[in-house]
């Protein structure tokens, strides 16, 4: 059969199909920003090609410290086996070179007891129980049924030997383990910071804002908040620096620059004539390519370890506008701290330009903060009449339930004709 023919015609049905696809924006997914510092505090950098590998050598401790748990595992466990094993061969090789192993293959079960003043060490007849004499000797076990004897110096030489390499294979894997254990870093896991940060009119100065707090009772002695700005710039003579740091200043109103971290605090700093942020406005901070990286360091209390914590903010985690919520309460002479508020955050007044452009007018953040007032009034109003409204509604509607609860009025007639009203 023969397809029917289309009524519309095919030229403008591709006509039309064409103009539709021209219309259609085509949207790319954006690239999400590789940022120098993850929200976890690692740092998101690679290492490559190091040709120099001999270098992590010479401080092998802490490259040991450095490993991963299974690697050092591993490590831990394979230096004492190689050791007990290297140690079992030298011992094999002493009673072999002095003829203990003959003799005992020679001797009959009644003439061994006789070869304990003539061998080097007793009851080594092979290599198995040449190696459980060297684990006895390195880990000073001492079952009773082999042991030394004064016959060869060169036995006594090994034995100084082994406890001398075992004493330090002892001391550098245990330490390793301990640093493994009480690295700084572990106490940083408790060391906490809002997951946006802030602009917003604090004493008629714009600034950045974050919130940091501590979830163990033990606290942090003379903790200190550094701020830096990392963002890639162009130098005058075309020099490109992809990783450009900018210390930015911390309003601390204590000349040490350290905080009590007893609860959580909101870190300032005030966007001033010094601060990078100076000449960014709400409209050009989404596409500002900056990181704002937040270090939090102190001394553990309990263990007097120094440790860091570490955050960021790209440009997307800046809130404009906006303000944290109250989170500290006092309830029966104690101040209570509510974790579940930790970031969240409040919509305010706020001027929508740069910090440059509100100190060279002030008269911005006066503008703001009466049409911040009139729209608050505003909607107070509205409010206010909602509730009228509603309360009017409620009334109505029990009149309308009072009246249709009224028993109506009845009328009996009786024989002589008189008419009598009764409710019932």
């Amino acid at each position: 059969m023969l397809a029917r023919k289309s009524i519309i015609p095919e030229e403008y049905v591709l006509a039309r199909i064409a103009a539709e696809n021209l219309r259609k924006p085509r949207v790319r997914d954006r690239l999400p920003k590789a940022r120098f510092i993850a929200k976890s505090g690692a740092c998101n950098l690679a290492h490559k090609n190091i040709r120099e590998q001999g270098r992590f050598l010479q401080d092998i401790f802490t490259t040991l410290v450095d490993l991963k748990w299974r690697h050092t595992l591993v490590i831990f466990t394979m230096s004492f086996l190689c050791s007990w094993l290297l140690f079992a061969i030298m011992w094999w090789l002493v009673a072999f070179a002095h003829g203990d192993i003959y003799a005992y293959m020679e001797k009959s079960g009644t003439e061994k007891s006789g070869l304990e003043s003539t061998v080097c060490v007793t009851n080594v007849r092979s290599f198995t129980s040449a190696f459980l004499f060297s684990i006895e000797v390195q880990v000073t076990i001492g079952f009773g049924g082999r042991m030394m004897t004064e016959e060869c110096p060169l036995a006594i030489t090994v034995l100084i030997l082994q406890n001398i390499v075992g004493l330090i294979i002892n001391a550098v894997m245990l330490g390793c383990i301990f640093m493994k254990t009480a690295q700084a870093h572990r106490r940083a896991e408790t060391l906490i910071f809002s997951r946006h940060a802030v602009i917003a009119v604090r004493n008629g100065k714009l600034c950045f804002m974050f919130r940091v707090g501590d979830l163990r009772k033990s606290m942090i002695i003379s903790a200190s908040v550094r701020i830096q700005v990392v963002k890639k710039t162009t130098t005058p003579e075309g020099e490109v620096v992809p990783i450009h740091q900018l210390d930015i200043p911390v309003d601390n109103p204590i000349e040490s620059n350290n905080i009590f971290l007893v609860a959580p605090l909101i870190i300032c700093h005030v966007i001033d004539k010094r601060s990078p942020l100076y000449d960014i406005s709400a409209t050009d901070l989404a596409n500002q390519d900056l990181e704002v990286i937040v270090i939090l360091e102190g001394v553990v209390e309990t263990t007097g370890i120094t440790t860091q914590a570490r955050t960021s903010y790209i440009a997307e985690e800046i809130q404009w506008g906006h303000r944290f919520v109250s989170i500290v309460t006092e309830e029966e002479g104690v101040y209570s701290v509510d974790y579940s508020k930790f970031g969240n955050t409040v919509k305010v007044a706020a001027p929508r330009c740069s910090a440059r452009e509100l100190d060279e007018k002030p008269s911005i953040l006066i503008q703001t903060l009466q049409k911040s007032e009139l729209s608050h009034q505003n909607s107070l109003r509205k409010r206010n009449s909602m509730r009228r409204n509603n309360s009017m509604r409620r009334n109505n509607s029990i009149r309308r339930n009072n009246s249709s609860l009224i028993v109506p009025k009845v009328q009996f007639m009786t024989p002589e004709g008189n008419q009598n009203t009764s409710e019932s």
